[in-house]
């Protein structure tokens, strides 16, 4: 998991992550937890989580390369 910015590790709740979809596409979102981050392959950004609140700005979302859109999802959800 990713770190919060008070050090703590972050996670999503899982009832959440059902809830949200991509503000662009309306899409499903996966989480990735290494970098604390929701994944919208359809839209390719990753939306970042900040103190376990997502930031669903497409502004603040970061383009996914190549090699993460082709790679398959870590999680589909948190565990």
């Amino acid at each position: 998991m990713a770190d919060g910015r008070d050090g703590k590790k972050v996670n999503v709740d899982p009832k959440l992550l059902e809830l949200l979809a991509c503000p662009l596409t309306k899409g499903p979102l996966t989480w990735d937890p290494e970098r604390g981050e929701l994944i919208s392959r359809i839209a390719k950004l990753a939306y970042p989580v900040r103190d376990g609140i997502p930031i669903m700005l497409p502004s603040e979302a970061r383009t996914l390369s190549v090699e993460d859109v082709l790679s398959p999802p870590r999680l589909s959800g948190p565990s």
